[in-house]
């Protein structure tokens, strides 16, 4: 009897970090599972991702996994980092390691970031799909602390590695479509699999694909937050986030 091959992972939410930043609430919990407004980090993509029918989900983990597979049980797929190379892989180490679950297109979200509005449209991803861009992301105004954001955006809808026509930059939210050939050669120099557990950032190979044309991006308006500080944690779970909480720069290294 022909043994049933599970189905591609249609996302990918990251929670490999140590949360260095977020110490020393992240020494006994992981920060994907810090509790923001009355539940985990991490609960918020989920749900949004199921409800979006968007399923199975794959994550991956490092620093205190096991909390985290003994939170989210058989509802998610496990790349296990820390298990399997003793810590994480970085950004696009960690993706390259997951390659092998996930769809041929899939969803990348941070799981330590705060975008309760944020909607997964499968319109999104059809269009994504048909086009010939190799990751389309969503970006977030600049924050205060971060005036120079990360990638400009062209009227035509194309990421920038940086400055858009208008002189500006506009900062990663950490959520994006990505298409498998992007962690493939000739963008990728990572094996299948990522077999020796190389730890490679996210952000030299976007703007690689940038300045060859294949990075779109749309601009998202809604709440959302990189929650890296004790203090952020705190003003979302106080009612104070739209103080300077709303927006916060992407690290291509979570940390």
């Amino acid at each position: 009897m022909q043994e049933d091959i599970p189905p591609p992972a249609q996302a990918l939410i990251l929670a490999a970090g140590r949360g260095e930043r977020m110490r020393p609430l992240t020494d006994t919990c992981p920060k994907p599972l810090l509790s923001v407004r009355g539940q985990a980090l991490m609960q918020y993509p989920l749900d949004a991702l199921a409800q979006a029918g968007f399923t199975p989900v794959m994550t991956n983990t490092a620093w205190l996994g096991e909390q985290i597979e003994a939170a989210f049980g058989e509802r998610l797929i496990y790349s296990h980092e820390g298990r399997d190379f003793g810590g994480a892989l970085e950004t696009a180490g960690g993706i390259a390691r997951a390659l092998p679950q996930l769809d041929e297109v899939f969803w990348v979200v941070a799981g330590d970031v705060f975008a309760p509005d944020f909607v997964f449209e499968s319109e999104a991803l059809l269009r994504f799909r048909a086009s010939d861009a190799l990751a389309h992301l969503w970006l977030v105004p600049n924050p205060a602390h971060n005036p120079k954001g990360d990638f400009g955006l062209a009227a035509d809808g194309h990421a920038v590695n940086g400055d858009g026509p208008d002189g500006t930059r506009l900062t990663y939210s950490t959520i994006g479509l990505y298409r498998r050939a992007l962690f493939q050669a000739p963008w990728c120099d990572i094996p299948p699999s990522n077999p020796q557990g190389v730890k490679l950032a996210l952000a030299p190979i976007l703007r690689r694909a940038m300045d060859a044309g294949h990075v779109t991006a749309s601009v998202y308006t809604g709440t959302w937050a990189d929650v890296g500080t004790p203090e952020r944690l705190q003003a979302l779970n106080t009612g104070l986030d739209h103080l300077e909480n709303r927006k916060h720069p992407f690290r291509f290294s979570r940390s």
